[in-house]
C-alpha cells in the first residue's frame, strides 16, 4: 500500500515537472526550482495554487514574473508572491 503512495507521489510530481517546463526560459529558471526546491514543503491549499498556475497560460505568467502585471485571482496572486519571493527575498 506504501509503495503504492509513493509511486502515485512520484508519478504525480513527474507530471508537475513536465508541466512546469514552459519552453520560456524565464518561466522554466523561476518553476523547475521551485517545484523541486519547495513544492513539497507546501501546505496543500499552496500545492493547488501551483497546480493551477500551471493551467495558464504563459504570456501571463510572463507579465506576472516580470511584475509588469498582477493576477486577479488572489489565489494565483499568492503563488505568484511565493515563487517571486524565493528568488527576491527582501
Amino acid at each position: 500500500m506504501s509503495d503504492t503512495k509513493e509511486s502515485n507521489a512520484h508519478t504525480e510530481f513527474h507530471r508537475l515537472w513536465w508541466h512546469s517546463r514552459r519552453g520560456m526560459l524565464e518561466l522554466d529558471v523561476l518553476l523547475l526550482p521551485f517545484l523541486e526546491e519547495a513544492y513539497r514543503d507546501l501546505e496543500p491549499d499552496d500545492q493547488d495554487r501551483y497546480r493551477k498556475l500551471l493551467t495558464c497560460e504563459d504570456a501571463d505568467m510572463f507579465e506576472w514574473f516580470m511584475q509588469r502585471s498582477k493576477p486577479e485571482d488572489p489565489d494565483l496572486r499568492r503563488i505568484v508572491e511565493m515563487i517571486l519571493n524565493r528568488v527576491q527575498p527582501d
